[in-house]
């Protein structure tokens, strides 16, 4: 069972009210280069996001990994 980490982000996203691109710019603000055509793609689960994308959204979303992971 794979894990969609990208649905996660897009839910915990959408619960602080970000918008996409609002969410690009805290990444960006955090050191992660990212495009919003590779940033739709980790939430729609097509692309895997890198370790410091997944660092820099538990800074932004104020949560630990395991809350991405989806782990209780």
């Amino acid at each position: 069972n794979d894990i969609n980490i990208g649905s996660t982000i897009a839910e915990l996203r959408k619960s602080l009210h970000i918008k996409q691109t609002e969410m690009l710019a805290k990444l960006q603000l955090e050191g992660v280069d990212i495009s919003i055509y590779s940033y739709n793609r980790i939430e729609k689960g097509t692309q895997n996001p890198t370790v410091s994308f997944l660092y820099a959204c538990c800074r932004i979303f104020r949560c630990d990994m395991n809350t991405l992971f989806g782990f209780k």
